[in-house]
């Protein structure tokens, strides 16, 4: 747990202090999800949205824990936001993580 607690207190220092890095927003995010503090992740997956709508990775992992949390509409949501980022980036292999994770939703 310490070794957690240290990765999450760089992350939140590191975005707190304005970073528009997205993989430190999505590694947040992802500490956040990893930890069930659910309602922080979905706030940390929609600011990174904000700041990189192109970031393919977090639609399939915040679709993915909005499922688990039994959220389908807003998971469905998310996922189908990512097949439209998934297919500008031209990213076929999230492409059909995506498109398998929406075909499980249904």
């Amino acid at each position: 747990m310490a070794a957690t607690s240290k990765r999450l207190e760089f992350l939140q220092k590191h975005t707190a202090a304005g970073s528009q890095d997205a993989f430190a927003w999505y590694g947040l995010a992802m500490e956040y999800r990893a930890l069930d503090r659910h309602d922080e992740a979905l706030a940390t997956f929609e600011k990174l949205r904000e700041l990189a709508p192109d970031y393919v990775p977090m639609y399939l992992m915040c679709g993915q824990m909005l499922e688990k949390l039994g959220r389908a509409n807003e998971a469905r949501a998310w996922l189908e936001a990512g097949l439209t980022a998934a297919r500008s980036k031209n990213d076929m292999h999230a492409l059909n993580e995506i498109e398998a994770a929406l075909s499980a939703l249904e």
